[in-house]
């Protein structure tokens, strides 16, 4: 049993952030050469590297092998690679800031869909949070409705974005419903294998010749997305969730200084207002939810998410 300590619980989801951050980087870098089939590969099969080393160290390598619901694993992993998919057009098209902000619409886009499908009444606090996470998407779009940006693809991304959000809170789901009976490492591990297993079977459709830098952006944003997930696995245990709920969008500030700082993106006002409006509308969500505030008593569980940027803790 891990014991509690969440000084060194926000040390641990301060760096996996980082980690997170440079992946999304490398892999808009690596997008300028190769396909998303590609970069889902190398993204999935280099991260079993670290997860695969991390769970032999716990134990839990053989365990994790072991389920009743292999097909539950099946429908979460394509989902996963759904996300990802959309999650890596996102970032060929757009600043790696601008995708991590559309990756927290995915809890506002569940309430959204609980309000449309199941005729969920939310209260006043979750429904204003969803109006101004549409509201943050139209202010990031301005740029691109009315500039030259049309002609660069920033329609793409942003779609792509908003379709990652979509399947990542389906995705939500059915990791909700798989870690009732198998543990997270195991979601993780059939995540990452089936990814790579669907990355693969894109290669006959092209993939491109890799000169050696890509090779490493690759490389890395693969292994840095498994030590990411570890990270924050490790910083779950050892905090409550209502402490790092609130902190994992400061994500959004880590994306903007390698767009800043390392790949010399510069910060339109509109995006930054629109990725601020988003990210403070999904911490209204999560408040109004009941997320943020832990009853006495009460115990959390917590199951990883997908591969987006803005998930909880990206797997594989």
């Amino acid at each position: 049993m891990t014991k509690p300590n969440s000084r060194l619980a926000i040390g641990l989801a301060t760096v996996a952030l980082a980690i997170m951050a440079a992946m999304s980087a490398a892999i808009h870098e690596a997008a300028k050469v190769a396909p998303t089939g590609q970069l889902i590969f190398w993204r999935s099969a280099l991260a079993l590297l670290p997860i695969v080393l991390y769970m032999a160290l716990r134990r839990e390598l053989l365990p994790s092998l072991r389920t009743r619901y292999p097909h539950k694993h099946l429908i979460r992993g394509l989902l996963g690679c759904a996300v990802m998919f959309f999650s890596f057009v996102s970032l060929a098209y757009l600043s790696v800031g601008l995708a991590t902000a559309l990756s927290y619409l995915a809890p506002v886009l569940s309430i959204a869909a609980a309000m449309a499908f199941l005729r969920e009444r939310p209260g006043p606090v979750v429904f204003l949070g969803v109006i101004m996470g549409f509201a943050g998407i139209l202010l990031m779009l301005f740029p691109a409705l009315v500039g030259q940006e049309v002609r660069e693809g920033a329609l793409i991304g942003i779609g792509a974005g908003v379709a990652m959000a979509a399947t990542n809170a389906l995705s939500r789901v059915q990791v909700k419903d798989l870690t009732r009976t198998d543990p997270p490492s195991s979601v993780a591990l059939s995540f990452a294998v089936i990814c790579s297993i669907v990355g693969l079977a894109t290669a006959p459709f092209g993939w491109a010749a890799l000169e050696f830098e890509t090779t490493v952006l690759l490389a890395g944003a693969g292994l840095l997305g498994g030590a990411g997930h570890i990270l924050m696995m490790e910083a779950i245990a050892r905090a409550p969730v209502s402490l790092l709920a609130t902190y994992e969008y400061t994500g959004i500030l880590w994306a903007f200084a390698f767009d800043a700082l390392l790949l010399g993106v510069a910060l339109n006002v509109w995006v930054v207002a629109g990725a601020l409006v988003v990210v403070a509308a999904a911490v209204l969500v999560a408040y109004g939810q009941g997320q943020l505030a832990v009853k006495p008593g009460a115990t959390a569980s917590v199951g990883s998410s997908s591969g987006a940027p803005g998930s909880s803790a990206p797997s594989g």
